[in-house]
């Protein structure tokens, strides 16, 4: 027989958030460092690099997860079905 849709509920699609993430990400980044010294190094890491990496994640998550318990209706949205019990699930 198989499951009846019985409709559908309007919500985020997280998997296309993410790229939403990243790029917010690397544009806090890229403004907060701006101003510093170029370096040519072989060596990415630096402790200074990595907490304003840290920063900038954090931030953005903080941004989006805001905005979406503000207004997430601004964020791609996806259909997802939901099923009605049918005989088979219904206990006797």
């Amino acid at each position: 027989m198989g499951l009846e849709v019985g409709g559908y509920n309007d919500c985020p699609d997280w998997p296309k958030m993410g790229p939403s993430l990243l790029i917010a990400t690397c544009l806090i980044l890229a403004i907060r460092t701006a101003k510093w010294q170029a370096r040519n190094d072989d060596h990415l890491s630096s402790p200074d690099f990595d907490g304003e990496i840290e920063f900038a994640a954090r931030m953005a998550r903080r941004v989006m997860v805001q905005l979406i318990r503000t207004d997430e209706t601004i964020f791609p949205r996806r259909k997802q079905p939901w099923y009605q019990p049918n005989e088979d699930d219904v206990p006797r």
